[in-house]
């Protein structure tokens, strides 16, 4: 959340109580990484309360580095990866399957070069009025590559999906990130996490579609 410690502090609790219900309508493994998204949100909102925390006490500098690692760590190389590859192991149509396996695979290329990126280049955080801006010294000739690949590995799994209402996520996670782009450019890694809670709770939605449709299917069964 972008606005202050308060507010990711208050967003990580809301996303975690939400991840844990979301769990909670599992009934196999392949459904887990999908229904653990919004718990991780909730994990990235705290790191970056206590970076709000941090920030303005330059004798935290350690504890800032450490977060603002933990922070970029999920949005540039967890994300891209885990979106994909969660809504490859839903997937039950063959055809379907094979899209999405490429997404899987262009989530793990832009997440393998962010990574080398994070760990090779300067990262920064910092407070800009309301907002906290992460400056990030990556090189510019690949950006556009990047860009693409990021787009492919978390907006387009979603509307290849056979989940009826898979469409809500992917709609939800493209507007906001259009929004946060449109309005908020330089604090876009920041902001785009304010719109976690909605997008949590269209997965709650999806996992509930799941687990009735399970639920179904075991009656016809018995």
């Amino acid at each position: 959340m972008c606005f202050s410690a308060s507010a990711s502090f208050g967003a990580g609790v809301v996303l975690t109580v939400i991840g844990v219900a979301s769990i909670k309508k599992t009934h196999r493994f392949s459904q887990l990484l999908f229904a653990s998204i919004p718990f991780i949100f909730g994990v990235q909102q705290i790191a970056e309360g206590v970076l709000w925390l941090t920030l303005p006490i330059p004798d935290f500098v350690n504890t800032q580095k450490i977060f603002t690692y933990i922070f970029l760590f999920f949005a540039q190389i967890l994300w891209p990866m885990w979106v994909p590859l969660a809504i490859l192991l839903l997937e039950k149509n063959i055809t379907r399957k094979n899209i999405q396996k490429v997404f899987v695979a262009a989530g793990f290329i832009v997440g393998i070069y962010l990574a080398y990126c994070l760990f090779t280049y300067n990262v920064e955080a910092q407070i800009l009025g309301q907002h906290i801006s992460y400056l990030q010294d990556y090189p510019n000739s690949l950006k556009s590559y990047v860009i693409v690949l990021y787009a492919l590995a978390t907006l387009a799994p979603p509307f290849f999906s056979h989940i009826k209402r898979m469409w809500i996520l992917g709609t939800t996670v493209a507007i906001s990130y259009i929004i946060a782009y449109i309005f908020y450019e330089h604090y876009i890694l920041s902001v785009w996490c304010f719109f976690s809670s909605i997008i949590s709770l269209s997965i709650y939605a999806i996992m509930i579609e799941i687990s009735n449709t399970q639920k179904l299917k075991n009656v016809k069964v018995i």
